[in-house]
């Protein structure tokens, strides 16, 4: 006699074989999807079936699956003398979307991540104004705040690349981006309160690490869309993005975002520290060099194909990439599969929004054949990302700073992607 444990195990081992039965007869689909014999993972009960998993208790703050443990951050030991001053960089081959996970988000560091009590961090703002002032954290918290939606990306990334192609991935060629929600409290109301004087025009912000790192502000964007943030993607800020309280500067490059912010000046004129000086200026074929090249112009990655993520399957395939840009929107992605000698417009797919990363698509098929694939922005003000060779014909090659020239994938017939430069 079959008792009821036996006959619902029976009941369930004939459906499952219907089930494949039923698969063979199916023809393959457009995206390569297999039909024939009954496939185990379909037809045997799996562990994660059988067992219990575990409880709401064993992980209370949640952490990716550890099939995804490969999907990191990755720094390059040799681009820097040591870990306190370097930098790692987001493995956007591995995103989609256009927000990057908080503890995705590249680091870039002068002196270490600063571990900041917050109950004892002050923000002090002095120099002419009509009342210096000290806030805490608790006070930043009490005033108006407003949620947007930026990239963030550091001057030098693919800094690397001026002189050609040298790093084999996007993670490390384009990789110094991250785009995520900030919470903060707008600057302007800040130094509203302090009061700022007539004879003003520029800030200086400094931040608390080892390194006191500083930048100058000009006074105009101070007022304008500068944030002081102390929370990112609905969580506040993580430590090595500043935690408690940062600078957010839209479109403006990373140097500019001063982390771990404790005090602002305000000035009549820029305050030349290193940050602006001997570094973050481009230098020119000529041995001149451009100051102040504050805004980041449009750019664009395609970010699958590329060397961290070959092409694996013939057919059906789905090329995706992210464009972003400094002055605006994302109007338009061109992409091109020939190097050059064919060009479509790209699918654009989610919010497209201002000084954000704009996330992009073409649905492709591929017989094995060779690409040389690129992407080129188009943003809001009508400007188009350059070439390499466009670049290099106005600045030179000694620059490390502002590199947003037009990247090139080579793929090849077995799907292995590598960094290339075409003429």
């Amino acid at each position: 006699m079959t008792s009821p444990r036996n006959r619902e195990s029976l009941s369930r081992r004939r459906f499952l074989g219907a089930a494949g039965m039923a698969g063979a007869g199916l023809a393959a689909s457009a995206t390569g999807a297999r039909a024939g014999a009954p496939d185990p993972l379909i037809t045997e009960v799996q562990d994660w079936n059988r067992y219990l998993g575990e409880g709401v208790d064993k992980r209370p703050y949640g952490m990716p699956s550890r099939h995804e443990k490969h999907v990191m951050r990755r720094d390059v030991s040799w681009l820097t003398a040591s870990p306190e001053s370097s930098v790692n960089f987001t493995p956007l081959h591995e995103l989609d979307g256009i927000i990057t996970p908080s503890g995705l988000c590249f680091e870039r560091h002068h002196g270490g991540i600063a571990d900041i009590e917050p109950a004892n961090h002050r923000l002090m703002i002095h120099g002419l104004v009509e009342k210096p002032l000290v806030f805490t954290m608790e006070d930043i918290r009490r005033m108006p705040r407003q949620n947007r939606v930026y990239f963030l990306e550091c001057a030098a990334n693919s800094g690397m690349e001026w002189r050609g192609a040298q790093l084999n991935g996007c993670q490390f060629t384009h990789g110094m981006v991250h785009n995520v929600m900030y919470t903060g409290v707008p600057l302007k109301a800040l130094l509203e309160e302090a009061g700022v004087k007539p004879t003003a025009k520029w800030l200086m912000l400094e931040g608390a690490d080892s390194s006191g790192m500083n930048r100058s502000l000009p006074l105009e964007k101070a007022l304008g869309d500068v944030l002081i943030a102390f929370a990112m993607n609905g969580e506040a800020l993580r430590p090595e993005q500043g935690y408690p309280l940062r600078a957010v500067i839209p479109g403006w490059e990373g140097n500019l975002w001063v982390k771990w912010l404790r005090r602002i000046e305000v000035g009549d004129k820029p305050w030349m520290a290193r940050e602006e000086t001997s570094k973050y200026t481009d230098l020119l074929a000529d041995g001149r060099s451009r100051r102040f090249t504050f805004i980041m112009d449009a750019k664009s990655v395609v970010t699958n194909p590329s060397p961290q993520a070959p092409l694996k399957h013939k057919g059906r395939n789905v090329l995706s990439g992210l464009a972003w840009s400094g002055r605006g929107t994302i109007k338009r992605v061109d992409v091109t599969l020939d190097g050059g000698k064919n060009w479509q417009s790209a699918r654009i797919d989610g919010p497209v929004l201002d000084k954000s990363l704009t996330r992009f698509y073409v649905d492709f098929d591929w017989a094995g054949q060779e690409l040389l694939i690129q992407s080129r922005a188009m943003d809001s003000t009508g400007y188009v990302q350059p070439t390499k060779d466009e670049l290099r014909k106005v600045r030179g090659v000694n620059s490390i700073y502002h590199n947003n020239g037009i990247q090139t994938w080579l793929v090849r017939a077995n799907g292995e992607t590598e960094n290339v430069e075409i003429a």
